[in-house]
């Protein structure tokens, strides 16, 4: 599939042979280059066949049965760890090892309760020239597929595990001691089929797995978007090598990877996923509300670190364990990323990176973030889409427990709780209503597969619709059409109903891959009857996800809420502002309005409000400046803010937008256009000015889009 494919319209390809093969483990040894921007090195591949998939070894059960097998002996005490990776010319003198602080609020757990994530996961694809997509060949070999992109391949070659010391205990069987490839295969199959309390000695020969010689290359080809292997004479996915080595290298330019400067000059007592050591079972990590927490940024950052994350975390953790109960992972791991990054924050398995910019102004947006962050590791990680197309079952989620997780975090009493997120609930509106307004309607789908979403092809292949285009990556759709289905579906069971069956759904459904049916049909079963009001599946997936538009459910609940108390202070606000604004210029002191100190969600409202004005004159704007502070509130408000000062040509305050352009890239994007659209020379010439000062350290994607729209 070697075709240029056009990101503006273009689905992207995921072609991964899953149907016929999996990657149940990987162990990377890496060299990273800062002066070349590259990384180069290996990853050995541990894989298993599908038709293996349901059969357990009998050796291998036999062997970990028994307590007296060395093979399961547990020796040392410290928590698992993921195999040495070798960083060749990485200097510690980069300055992001001079900031660590480490949380005290519970104790790690991670000894006996590492999440060893033994699910699973999958790497390939099935279009080549060599490969048939079933699996099986006839005279033709069979053909490995991996996604690859933006990669250099070097050498696939296969590695002779069974030069490993010790690693007879995996081969009992003496009929299996003959032919050397389907030994090495079935050191392999035994290996990754260890069950869960054999964590720490599977962990250990993969290590010693992954060093073993290699034993023959491996024919291979790439093209754009995968590396296809085979072996000579290896007709089918049981007969391929188990065990793989590739050395790749990446390229500078490619998209995986941005290079920038240094800165700092319990329900179930079985679960239904594959075994792995799992928390969820585990009776004193249902009790740890906050689990260990480390974080890691610049000098130039750590006293903002230091005033506002760090007072936060132990909160923010506790608010989401108050809500879902176990947390996922044993810790979490904090990294404060440059300037540049594309979005304000992202959520892996033990690590949250955080955009710069949540530092800045009050706690809020900091807080706000975080909890979303924090909520991924339930949505998006420990329950994942098995559809990417579906990416509401993350976003949606998140952004719908952020504002439950904020409100209880900052010990809001009930009535001033549901204020707040009434409050969060009119912003959110108005950027749906923005949303549907400025993008193609083929965009604002959230289910645009229909009844064909989790179909892959025979060999397990699928594409993520729009998965090219970069306008995807700055629209917000699903977070927030996902957000307000929650919302209604949890007024429709009520709060405390819909967070008692949430967490019921976490225990059944983490560490695995849902559609939204999966979640659908467990919810509409713990509502009665006579409260479904003809609530179905299809009623939802028809209205909520595969329509594009604001769902006719939500236009008439929005028609019928009354506006909330924190939302009519707002608008009392504005009219004083209104009329400010039309008094002459010399007017009797006690004419003079007295306005009230807003909350960084009121002042958002507030600034949205006025830029629906047509005109405001300076003296207005110098005001509302001087008034609220707004040069040093978050970065929300300050965005508002900037989108004034453009507007009205707010000469004085230009200075504002140029700092937000550089520093705060990761939500700047949006005001490059209105500069430009402006037509006026002095604020063009602010953008140009600010887009050469950081694209050549600018996210790539970020870049096009800005290059766009100023030339």
């Amino acid at each position: 599939m070697d075709v240029k494919l056009d990101p503006s319209r273009d689905d992207l390809p995921l072609m991964a042979n899953t149907s016929h093969i999996l990657v149940k483990h990987y162990v990377l040894d890496l060299d990273v280059d800062f002066e070349s921007q590259v990384i180069e090195g290996t990853v050995v591949l541990f894989f298993k066949s599908r038709n293996r998939l349901k059969k357990q070894s009998t050796s291998t059960r036999e062997m970990c049965g028994s307590e007296s097998n060395e093979a399961c002996r547990v020796s040392s005490p410290e928590p698992c760890s993921s195999p040495v990776t070798t960083t060749g010319t990485f200097s510690s003198d980069m300055g992001w090892n001079d900031f660590v602080i480490c949380g005290k609020g519970g104790k790690d757990t991670a000894g006996k309760d590492c999440h060893h994530d033994n699910r699973e996961q999958a790497s390939g694809v099935s279009s080549s020239k060599h490969c048939c997509g079933t699996g099986n060949h006839g005279s033709e070999d069979f053909v490995l597929v991996l996604d690859c992109c933006d990669l250099s391949v070097l050498k696939v070659e296969e590695v002779d595990v069974a030069a490993v010391p010790g690693v007879e205990k995996f081969t009992r069987s003496p009929q299996l001691m003959v032919v050397p490839e389907e030994l090495r295969n079935q050191i392999v199959h035994e290996l990754v089929t260890l069950p869960a309390y054999c964590w720490r000695e599977q962990l250990d020969y993969y290590a010693l797995c992954s060093q073993a010689p290699g034993c023959g290359e491996l024919l291979f080809d790439t093209d754009t978007w995968s590396l296809q292997i085979r072996k000579s004479g290896v007709q089918t996915a049981t007969d391929f090598p188990h065990a793989i080595r590739i050395r790749y290298r990446t390229k500078p330019q490619g998209r995986s990877v941005m290079w920038t400067s240094d800165q700092s000059g319990r329900y179930a007592d079985v679960c239904g996923h594959t075994e792995y050591p799992c928390r969820f079972q585990s009776a004193s990590a249902a009790t740890q509300a906050i689990i260990p927490y480390r974080v890691f940024a610049p000098e130039s950052l750590k006293g903002a670190c230091q005033e506002t994350l760090l007072q936060l975390i132990p909160l923010c953790l506790s608010a989401a364990h108050s809500v879902l109960g176990t947390h996922p992972f044993s810790r979490l791991d904090l990294l404060i990323v440059p300037a540049n990054f594309p979005s304000l924050g992202m959520a892996s398995p033990h690590i949250i990176f955080l955009s710069q910019s949540v530092l800045t102004g009050m706690r809020h947006l900091c807080g706000t973030r975080l909890c979303h962050e924090i909520a991924h590791a339930w949505f998006g990680l420990a329950i994942g889409a098995r559809d990417w197309t579906e990416e509401w079952l993350s976003e949606g989620f998140a952004t719908h427990l952020e504002d439950v997780f904020w409100t209880q975090a900052q010990q809001l009493a009930a009535h001033k709780a549901q204020e707040h997120q009434e409050l969060r609930a009119c912003l959110h509106w108005r950027r749906l209503q923005d949303e549907v307004q400025n993008s193609p309607e083929g965009m604002q789908v959230l289910r645009p597969n229909k009844e064909r979403t989790g179909h892959v092809s025979d060999s397990g292949s699928s594409v993520i619709r729009h998965g090219l285009n970069p306008e995807k990556v700055f629209m917000q759709v699903h977070y927030l059409k996902g957000y307000f289905l929650l919302r209604f579906l949890a007024r429709r069971l009520g709060d405390g109903t819909y967070f008692t069956f949430l967490r019921r759904f976490v225990h059944t459904f983490h560490g695995q891959l849902i559609l939204s049916q999966d979640f659908l049909q467990m919810l509409l079963e713990n509502i009665p009857e006579e409260r479904r009001l003809e609530l179905s599946v299809e009623n939802i997936l028809r209205d909520w996800l595969e329509s594009s538009g604001i769902p006719q459910p939500l236009r008439s609940e929005r028609r019928a809420r009354a506006e909330c108390g924190l939302a009519r202070q707002v608008s009392a606000e504005v009219a004083k502002w209104i009329r400010a604004n039309r008094r002459p210029r010399k007017r009797k002191r006690r004419e003079a309005e007295v306005f009230e100190e807003l909350l960084p969600d009121q002042l958002v409202l507030l600034l949205e409000h006025l830029l629906e004005q047509k005109t405001l004159n300076p003296r207005t704007l110098q005001s509302l400046e001087k008034t609220y502070l707004l040069p040093q509130q978050d970065a929300e408000v300050r965005h508002r803010w900037c989108e004034l000062i453009v507007k009205h040509k707010y000469a004085k305050a230009y200075r504002d937008v140029e700092r937000f352009l550089l520093e705060d890239q990761a939500m700047g994007v949006y005001l490059y256009g209105e500069l430009m659209v402006s037509e006026d020379p002095s604020q063009q010439q602010v953008a140009r000015r600010c887009f050469e000062l950081t694209k050549e350290q600018m996210d790539r994607s970020s870049a096009e889009l800005v290059a766009e729209m100023l030339f």
